[in-house]
């Protein structure tokens, strides 16, 4: 799911065009270069809020497989739509040490997650919550109901490779 932006671009941003508006210009702070994970959760909530009509607009479901789109890209954070139809979720896996945070925009999602030497835990989110998380944290998220889900994500710092695992238990921190 990642990309690269070129390195000698200290400011630049890379802007979906189905959401290129100022107010996301704005809030990707395309000077700030790592987000803590209370600021990732008011990304996701503000870009969940505010561009929730243009987000309707992009986001596609897919039976076969997991569909995502990169909304924003800057060298401090990156932030990506995804789509999960009933049945579709994720291996478990971490961030590769970025922070995150995740609203969801429709529907439900199930996670099982745990922190670095803790016991697994289950939570269920719907359109609305917002999680927030550091780089301690691996998960699993995964559509139980019969109805789509939409998400929201925010990593930082951008473009660091998930590392899955054959189970959350194989988790043991960085």
């Amino acid at each position: 799911m990642t990309t690269s932006l070129p390195v000698n671009l200290k400011h630049a941003k890379d802007i979906h065009s189905g959401v290129d508006v100022p107010s996301l210009h704005e809030a990707v702070h395309p000077e700030r270069t790592l987000w803590s994970a209370t600021q990732l959760h008011e990304l996701t909530v503000e870009v969940a809020t505010t561009l929730a009509t243009p987000l309707l607009d992009i986001v596609r479901f897919d039976t076969t497989e997991r569909w995502w789109t990169r909304l924003a890209l800057t060298m401090g954070v990156e932030l990506w739509l995804l789509s999960w139809a009933p049945g579709q979720g994720t291996e478990p896996h971490d961030h590769g040490g970025a922070s995150g945070a995740f609203t969801v925009t429709i529907g439900a999602l199930h996670e099982l997650y745990v922190h670095a030497g803790g016991p697994p835990r289950t939570a269920d989110w719907s359109a609305g919550d917002t999680v927030a998380f550091g780089p301690q944290r691996a998960h699993q998220l995964r559509n139980t109901s019969a109805r789509p889900a939409a998400s929201v994500h925010a990593y930082s710092p951008p473009l660091r490779p998930v590392r899955e695992y054959r189970a959350l238990a194989d988790f043991t921190g960085l």
